[in-house]
């Protein structure tokens, strides 16, 4: 037995036996206790049911000698507690099938059953550490409901971390898996009224031969990362699994299974699964508007009815839609429907103890109800008679269609995550023993061969192994010529094959697609919060209460002092209320006018468009806390080579001393670095070969670090490198000091080279700027920040390159190891620090750095040193990175302040500040609503105005 499906099975099969009075099956110690009646069934008979159900009993003839002995000893075995059904003492038999080793009832039917069991228990047994799971959540509507689930999760054994993203509907959870699983807390999130979203896929298997098979396939999958159910049918050998796409792929499920003996594949046709939230996202459109024509249909006669008894210029209203129990009807049916959402939200977080948005909008309605209904049916006297449905109807479709409109601008601030999904191919077609077979994408996997023709996408990244073509890389890296590709080039999956057809062998697949890391950069950038949410999480997460606490007191205020003192009851517009209802509607106003969604939007909503927007441009943010640090950077330190400079050195100098021929001293230089790996080297020795100088062998290379090479051609001695290298070796070169001193101050490197001890010339080699490096570094002075480059060279090359683009400051000299202390020191005089490299030898200063910030290409965006990953080797980049995060955090702060005045005016109006003051100015409930409704809507068209601003 390998799980609970395999206890079951064999409880269930000795449990139909007739006589069997009850089983336990033990899974841990693999065996079953069966109280059975001997004259009614044997014990061969109870072996034979675990046989049939594909189990067999090892160590038979003893455990049969056990039950038999234990017969003996005690025949008969007369129950202790005779006390049965009819009355009487009956006799049973204990019979205990025991385990030889660890398998006393396993399946015997298929070798491939024992290996898969020993894999599956080999695998179970391995030790699991922390893990990380993202699941997509509908349902949220407010701050208050972001908080209430990272505070259910949070109170959860196993659960360490929680981050959830109201605007992208995304909880991130960190957990130790031995402790809760991932079906556990998507349940956690469930209970308290929200659902979690989940992808799901069928899987035809092959080659099952038992029900342990199937119980195998079960148990590998719920132990694979991602996975969050599984149910194989073994008959129809298929399985149908739940899972969270961000952390596996349909392939890698595909894996776990092939890798315990069986086979598996994806129906041709499984509907697409990969943009969940899209799908979940138009689902709440769709309901909200359904919610909205309900409300409008009931609420438009509703309203007409109820007000046609107090306005006499809407007699054209058919008397029907007056008559109270009309009235009451039809405003029930708005709360069963359209207002129901409210109350059941409302419901299961009082199960929970935790309150969102739900709560006030609820207590609203349902208080105009209440009165209503109490003004229907009781006779409560003078002041009581008034009836409240038109107030119960307006709050619930402006609240209705304040989320409709919500829920439609929201799905349009994660567009950048969808247009990234749409550009992956849906199918692939490979070689399959010499012919062409069409399979879902999913089903590549790495050393297959992929063939593309004109006008497809290419599925995968991968390698080209036969033909050539022109790709379009634009949507990924940004580059609108398209790049020829031969035999050797690189590809990368969603690019576009424009012209030849080419076969390529694939080297990433699924999740390690360079497109595949884009999506997951930024997933993960929407899904943190920046340091500046704190201060609305810390608002929203006691704003429900607080409101409440106003609502208290201003109804008190108004039931005790206020009607009295400022003649309420006096009032012509208010026909005489009560007391009571007066204070309460001011109590409702109060409720429905608050709003923490607008609080709790105003910066998820801005920093997904904010990275939405950066993606599109190439500019990838590895979080709100780094495009919040971004805009306050004062000092940006670029790295030399292969960041503002090509990073492929090039020859452009060749001297020769008196009596020698600058041909023969390129000849000897080149000739000694052919066996060389170092970039200087090799760009000799391309430089030669533009000369068209044919090049000997070299003996005895030996690279000195730091310093050259020598070698031998010829038996003669050959010296190449810098003046320590010829002070080491006795060799005087004061006849060049003078020209290499010129080459280094036009920012070259210069080489001296000897000949059997005599100094014959100087090469010279440069690592040319990128084309737009000196207008990002004019762009980054104008913008009022310092700018800084460190590298290795000497300080008259760096110097040189430096002053070519506008640098004044320069760190010369600086080892790869040294460049992050040089960092601190930067930070020690007070300054906020961003570097700029290339993510790999620059790593460390990257990530001392306040904003770490890498350049590289669509295969390399996956550097975890950088906070800010820029696809395109363009340095203009880097000012597009800090002018988008500068205008993210300007928009976040307007949305704050809309957001935190809205609350701060509309809650003290909706209590009646202005009912003394001001011509006896009050607002409805219904007003209210409507007021609240736009609130959120409003924070949302601001962020999404973004959109329309240039950052390049």
């Amino acid at each position: 037995m390998t799980c609970g499906h395999c206890q079951k099975s064999v409880a269930d099969a000795i449990s139909s036996l007739e006589g069997v009075e009850s089983v336990d099956v033990n899974l841990e110690a693999e065996s079953a206790t069966v109280i059975f009646d001997p004259e009614k069934v044997s014990l061969d008979d109870i072996k034979g049911a675990i046989l049939k159900a594909g189990y067999s009993t090892e160590k038979e003839g003893k455990a049969e000698a056990e039950a038999q002995d234990e017969t003996s000893k005690s025949p008969g075995k007369i129950a202790e507690a005779p006390e049965l059904a009819g009355g009487e003492a009956e006799s049973k038999v204990s019979g205990t099938v025991e385990s030889e080793e660890t398998a006393g009832v396993s399946c015997t039917l298929d070798e491939t059953c024992k290996l898969a069991v020993k894999e599956v228990n080999r695998l179970s047994g391995q030790k699991a550490g922390p893990k990380e799971i993202t699941l997509g959540v509908s349902g949220m509507t407010c701050s208050a409901c972001a908080l209430n689930i990272e505070k259910i999760l949070n109170k959860k054994e196993g659960v360490d971390s929680v981050a959830v993203n109201l605007e992208l509907g995304r909880a991130k959870v960190s957990f130790e898996p031995s402790l809760i699983s991932p079906q556990e807390i998507g349940e956690a999130i469930e209970s308290i009224g929200y659902k979690v979203e989940k992808d799901k896929v069928t899987l035809n298997l092959q080659g099952m031969s038992c029900a342990s098979c199937a119980a195998n396939i079960e148990k590998i999958l719920n132990k694979t990362d991602g996975v969050i159910s599984v149910s194989v049918n073994f008959p129809l050998e298929k399985a149908v699994v739940e899972f969270n796409s961000s952390l596996i792929s349909v392939r890698e499920i595909i894996a776990a299974v092939q890798g315990i003996g069986y086979g598996a594949s994806v129906p041709v046709e499984t509907v697409e699964y990969e943009d969940r939230e899209q799908m979940s996202r138009d689902s709440e459109i769709r309901k909200q508007r359904n919610n909205l024509i309900v409300a409008l249909l009931l609420g438009i006669p509703i309203s007409l009815g109820n007000m046609s008894m107090m306005f006499p210029f809407l007699s054209f209203v058919p008397a029907i839609f007056s008559n109270h129990i009309v009235l009451f009807i039809m405003s029930t049916l708005v709360l069963l429907f359209p207002g129901r959402q409210f109350f059941v939200g409302t419901f299961k977080g009082f199960k929970h103890g935790v309150t969102d948005m739900n709560l006030l909008i609820a207590a609203g309605t349902g208080s105009a109800y209440l009165i209503s209904v109490a003004a229907t049916f009781l006779n409560l006297g003078p002041g009581y008679n008034s009836l409240y449905y038109d107030t119960v109807a307006f709050l619930i479709i402006f609240i209705v269609f304040g989320r409709y409109l919500e829920a439609r601008a929201r799905g349009k601030t994660s567009e950048a995550i969808r247009k990234l999904m749409g550009l992956r191919a849906k199918t692939s077609r490979i070689l399959v023993d010499g012919v062409e077979k069409e399979v879902p994408v999913e089903e590549v996997v790495v050393g297959d061969i992929v063939v593309v023709r004109p006008g497809e996408k290419i599925p995968v990244d991968g390698v080209v192994v036969e033909g050539s073509s022109a790709i379009d890389e634009s949507m990924i890296t940004g580059e609108s010529i398209p790049v020829e590709k031969g035999a050797g080039g690189t590809v990368i999956g969603a690019t576009l094959n424009k012209t030849g057809s080419f076969r390529f062998r694939a080297t990433k697949v699924g999740a390690d697609t360079a497109l595949a890391q884009i999506i997951r950069l930024v997933e993960a950038a929407q899904t943190n919060k920046a340091p500046i949410q704190r201060v609305a999480d810390v608002f929203a997460g006691n704003f429900i209460v607080a409101v409440h606490i106003v609502a208290l007191l201003a109804f008190l205020f108004w039931f005790f002092i206020g009607y009295w003192r400022y003649g309420v009851g006096e009032s012509a517009a208010l026909g005489g209320i009560s007391p009571f209802l007066f204070s309460l509607l001011i109590a409702i106003t109060v409720l429905v006018i608050s709003c923490p969604c607008a609080v709790g939007l105003a910066t998820p909503a801005a920093i997904m468009v904010g990275t939405g927007k950066g993606a599109e441009n190439g500019i990838l943010i590895k979080g709100g806390e780094a495009l919040e640090r971004a805009h306050k950077l004062d000092t940006i330190v670029f790295d030399k080579t292969g960041t503002l400079t090509e990073g492929t050195p090039k020859l452009t100098d060749v001297f020769a001393v008196s009596g020698r021929e600058e041909s023969e001293v390129l000849f000897i230089a080149a000739t000694a670095e052919k066996g060389s790996e170092h970039p200087l080297g090799e760009a000799i020795v391309r430089g030669a070969d533009e000369r068209k100088i044919s090049l000997a062998e070299a003996k005895n290379f030996r690279s000195i670090p730091g310093k050259g090479i020598e070698a031998d051609i010829e038996e003669k001695k050959i010296l190449l490198g810098t003046r320590k290298l010829m002070e080491e070796n006795r060799i005087s070169f004061e006849g060049l000091e003078v020209k290499m001193r010129e080459f280094e101050e036009n920012g070259k490197t210069a080489m001296l080279v000897a000949l059997e001890g005599e100094i014959i010339g100087l090469v010279a080699v440069a690592d040319t700027l990128k084309e737009n490096s000196k207008e990002a570094i004019e762009a980054l002075i104008k913008m009022g920040i310092e700018v800084v480059m460190i590298t290795g060279d000497n300080a008259i090359t760096a110097g040189a390159i430096a002053a070519e683009v506008g640098i004044t400051r320069v760190l010369a000299e600086v080892l790869p190891e040294d460049k992050a202390n040089e960092i601190k020191k930067l930070q020690k005089e007070d300054k906020l620090v961003g570097m700029v490299g290339d993510g790999i030898n620059d790593a460390p200063a990257l990530i001392q750095s306040d904003v770490g910030i890498a350049m590289g290409a669509g295969t390399d965006v996956a550097m975890e040193s950088a906070k800010i990953v820029l696809i395109k080797n363009d340095l203009r980049d880097v000012v597009a990175a800090l002018k988008l995060s500068r205008l993210t955090i300007n928009k976040i702060k307007q949305n704050l302040a809309w957001a935190f005045g809205y609350n701060m005016i509309g809650i003290p109006i909706a209590a009646g500040v202005l009912y003394p003051i001001f011509f006896r100015i009050l607002i409805t409930p219904e007003l209210a609503a409507a007021f609240m409704a736009l609130s959120s809507v409003s924070v949302t068209t601001n962020s999404l105005l973004m959109k329309r601003s240039r950052i390049k």
